[in-house]
């Protein structure tokens, strides 16, 4: 041992040579698996590790992208290497149960204004609550943070803080807010829990909200009777936004959303209580959505992508969905009559819980892994 590192010394510094180990070591993938599917051989490859529960990541103009860990960090992934030094300026969030730093979107003008959308929990003396807030970006600094939403009121309960956010094509913002574990907030309507919220980048409620002239409802609310919506989308050919949620003990959903629809949650569901007794005898009830699709046994589904690459042109228009449970993607097809007519499982043999499901700028699929030693990871071709 000691000659070894006597002959380290003798070449250059040992300090020097540790830098360029490390470097080596960052810049090279774990590893890349091949795998067969219906239509397509992929390739699995692992573009960096070590981060604590990645929540979601979103890609910048510059080829950047940023990523959240739920501890309360925005990491940069840069040529394949997370940056040591995490961006600066983030708004006062709590971490702990299920919340945290959650997802990350940009302004659809991004290029022109720098803007930037986190929601993450936030805890004062009234409680803990899901916060949205705006920021400038430039320079690994986030600046001129304004919270633009809370959802109200706030509880003790640490969980079903939901989060995913997305754009429609007229600029609105889709916030959802689960039912922060007490079920039956989501069907009272001057409650933010158990909805989705659909708001302006300022914060106020956006024009054409179903219960703006409702004086007993939330001027932001667009949609309620959800329990923890995990992922959202935009359909891209109908602009029409869709989610998935967690059900309890089975009866995740995946619903296509509109305005002033109740989607039932708790008076309906697939699903069972974690005890194993009913939460209800019902499925269906008037006036009350049906999902689009379910799954029973509960997959824990989270993270939404559409597929509209050309990596993969056999799986354009295709929805991909994580699993935290099951540990996998899903892949799915559905037609123009809104059956699913195809379902297929990937990489059920990673032993990865899948957190997020997004598709890069050069059309490969790109996934975050929720454990404490959390990887980025991207699906392309062999």
């Amino acid at each position: 041992m000691q000659s070894a590192q006597s002959h380290c010394n003798r070449s250059f510094p040992i300090s020097l040579f540790s830098l360029i180990l490390a470097s080596l070591t960052l810049s090279s993938p774990t590893h890349a698996e091949i795998f067969s599917s219906q239509y397509h051989d992929y390739k699995v490859e692992t573009i960096a590790t070590g981060l604590e529960n990645p929540w979601a990541m979103a890609f910048l103009p510059n080829g950047d992208a940023l990523v959240t860990e739920r501890a309360g960090r925005l990491r940069i992934l840069r040529d394949g290497n997370i940056v040591e030094q995490p961006v600066s300026g983030l708004p006062d969030l709590k971490v702990g149960g299920q919340g945290g730093l959650m997802d990350i979107i940009l302004h659809p003008e991004f290029s022109d204004n720098r803007q930037l959308f986190l929601s993450y929990a936030h805890q004062n003396s009234e409680g803990y609550t899901t916060r949205v807030a705006r920021a400038h970006y430039e320079n690994r600094k986030l600046s001129d943070v304004k919270v633009i939403f809370d959802a109200l009121p706030r509880s003790d309960s640490t969980r079903h803080y939901a989060g995913r956010l997305a754009f429609d094509r007229e600029g609105y913002l889709y916030v959802p807010v689960g039912d922060r574990g007490e079920k039956d907030r989501a069907q009272d309507i001057s409650d933010d829990a158990g909805g989705v919220h659909r708001i302006t980048t300022d914060g106020e409620p956006a024009p054409g909200n179903p219960f703006l002239d409702d004086p007993d409802a939330s001027d932001t609310l667009f949609t309620y009777g959800n329990r923890n919506i995990q992922g959202i989308a935009r359909h891209p050919e109908t602009g029409a936004i869709w989610t998935h949620e967690h059900g309890p003990r089975g009866g995740d959903e995946i619903n296509i959303l509109e305005a002033s629809t109740n989607y039932g949650w708790p008076e309906i569901t697939h699903g069972i209580g974690y005890s194993g007794l009913p939460i209800t005898d019902r499925t269906e009830a008037p006036g009350m959505a049906q999902p689009l699709h379910y799954w029973d046994p509960s997959i824990a589904p989270s993270g939404m992508a559409f597929y509209t690459g050309e990596v993969f042109p056999q799986w354009q228009g295709d929805v991909f969905v994580g699993a935290l449970k099951f540990q996998k993607v899903v892949r799915l097809r559905i037609n123009d009559a809104k059956d699913v007519v195809e379902e297929e499982d990937l990489l059920t043999d990673m032993d990865h819980r899948i957190r997020a499901v997004t598709q890069g700028p050069a059309g490969n699929i790109w996934l975050l892994t929720d454990a404490p030693d959390g990887h980025i990871m991207k699906i392309t071709a062999p």
